[in-house]
């Protein structure tokens, strides 16, 4: 499942479902899909992502089901996509939707 965040703006950003729900959590948001946030929530909800990138930046956050043993491909065994990059985009978009007080919506 892809999940697509989009506000009037900033550029639509598509997600994998996994990653996205979990930034949805992260946000303190029910992790719904399809889901919106009204321009009043936007702050709240964009420093509580900030907040858990902070403290967990370097962790990784791998759309890889927990517990299934995917085998490393090309010898690239140990790497993975940050939280803190995979949260960059949406960081980026709910700061401009706050800054042009726009809704936020997500399907």
């Amino acid at each position: 499942m892809l999940v697509t965040f989009r506000t009037k703006a900033y550029a639509d950003i598509t997600m994998f479902g996994d990653v996205a729900v979990t930034l949805l959590k992260l946000m303190g948001h029910s992790a719904a899909v399809p889901g919106a946030l009204m321009p009043e929530d936007i702050p709240a909800a964009l420093a509580k992502l900030k907040a858990a990138v902070e403290e967990h930046a370097e962790k990784p956050l791998d759309p890889t089901p927990s517990g299934s043993q995917a085998a490393p491909q090309d010898g690239k065994e140990g790497q993975y996509v940050s939280l803190a990059h995979r949260a960059l985009p949406l960081i980026e978009l709910l700061t401009a939707a706050a800054a042009d007080d726009a809704y936020v919506m997500w399907d």
